[in-house]
């Protein structure tokens, strides 16, 4: 089964920095978007960052912006997501995922996680105060 192998999370104080990693060798890159998702204990999976097929259109959630940067490599079958000025509330299970297709990000796009695959087990990032 095709699934996503995330890397990268830890323990840090607020403040602190962390680059997540994720790899998905069985596809090819620059025929996805792809997606950085996260889950904290009793929420919801939830949109943090995404970049499509081309990583000219890019999607970050509200609470992230200016603090998160995301980026592929199509080459290398490689997604990232440099997360700095970290906050407790940022602590979360991370994901990373793909969605099928070569489509750009309209007004209002939102990487809803039912639409995307190829789910992994995720990276575990926990921010102290």
């Amino acid at each position: 089964q095709v699934r996503a192998v995330e890397s990268g999370g830890g323990s840090v104080q607020a403040g602190g920095s962390l680059r997540l990693s994720c790899t998905i060798p069985e596809l090819r890159f620059d025929d996805y978007a792809m997606g950085w998702f996260r889950q904290a204990p009793g929420k919801e999976r939830e949109g943090v960052s995404s970049i499509n097929w081309s990583g000219k259109d890019i999607f970050y959630e509200a609470s992230v912006k200016g603090r998160f940067t995301i980026s592929k490599d199509n080459a290398k079958n490689a997604l990232y997501l440099q997360m700095n000025s970290l906050r407790p509330e940022d602590t979360a299970m991370y994901y990373c995922a793909a969605e099928a297709g070569r489509h750009e990000f309209t007004g209002g796009y939102y990487p809803y996680p039912e639409n995307f695959g190829y789910w992994g087990q995720g990276t575990q990032v926990t921010v102290s105060s």
